[in-house]
């Protein structure tokens, strides 16, 4: 089976004469930028042939349209200057009436830039971090559960009714306090709450969880310091800004350097350093 032969693409008609001695000069106005005569030919899809193109071009620097200069063995043309239409002064007034303008609107967004960030800086409060921090009455609540979920079984004072402070002694005291309370009789009875294979295995998970994190940290640590070095500090900082990053606290590089996260022993359990 004879196989279809692809469609050839559209040719561009050739010209000729006065009408190719006009494609090229139109085109060297309009491009106003030194061209050979092999790019010229080219970039007119082959409408004027090479050999064509480089006679018209050497016919208009010697009329004065183009000006031809030689590098080595090449020689570039480009249109005369001189022969360029000059802009009219209404035209230019109105160019740099638009240009001023312009500047003027890049130094009130400048303004107004340097005013956000100095409001950031002045009232750390509307940063993203500090509204995603629990506030007093939410960290006491919470306070309150982890300390009831901890508290071994020896302290003779669960005994009694867990009391909720005074800042969170609210409409819904009742619910926090039966709910707490429920948290407790296990306790109370002397019920483990977890068992050492359950804290064995929150160990496990545990030491594997921080291992992957400290990768990642090292590899994001490595990152930023290829992309940080060669940018001024405050470029640096507005690009983590930018990006979202959020760099560990002063509360965060404390916990690191607690027993939570030291690194066991040989001679000790992680799970027990914890506990």
């Amino acid at each position: 089976m004879a196989t279809k032969s692809k469609p050839s693409d559209t040719k561009v008609p050739v010209l000729k004469g006065q009408d190719a001695e006009d494609a090229v000069l139109d085109y060297m106005k309009r491009m106003n930028r030194p061209f050979g005569a092999v790019d010229v030919s080219a970039n007119l899809k082959g409408a004027v042939p090479k050999t064509a193109t480089q006679k018209i071009l050497l016919s208009l620097a010697e009329k004065g349209f183009v000006v031809q200069k030689t590098y080595g063995k090449t020689t570039f043309f480009v249109a005369n200057q001189a022969n360029l239409e000059d802009v009219p002064p209404g035209k230019l007034a109105s160019l740099e009436s638009g240009f001023k303008a312009l500047e003027e609107e890049n130094k009130q967004s400048l303004a107004q830039i340097k005013s956000k960030q100095a409001v950031n800086l002045t009232y750390p409060q509307n940063s993203p971090s500090i509204k995603a921090t629990p506030t007093d009455v939410e960290l006491a609540s919470q306070i309150n559960e982890v300390t009831a979920a901890v508290r071994p079984p020896s302290i003779q004072h669960l005994d009694s009714p867990l009391q909720i402070p005074a800042p969170i002694n609210r409409p819904f005291r009742n619910f926090k306090i039966q709910k707490l309370n429920a948290r407790l009789d296990p306790l109370r009875s002397g019920a483990p709450l977890v068992s050492p294979e359950d804290l064995a295995l929150l160990d496990t998970d545990w030491s594997k969880s921080r291992n992957e994190w400290l990768r990642r940290r090292k590899i994001f640590n490595n990152f930023w310091a290829l992309v940080s070095d060669a940018l001024p500090p405050q470029e640096a900082k507005s690009l983590a800004e930018d990006l979202g990053i959020e760099f560990d606290t002063a509360e965060h590089l404390n916990l690191e350097r607690g027993p939570l996260c030291a690194p066991p022993s040989r001679n000790s359990v992680l799970g027990k350093r914890r506990r």
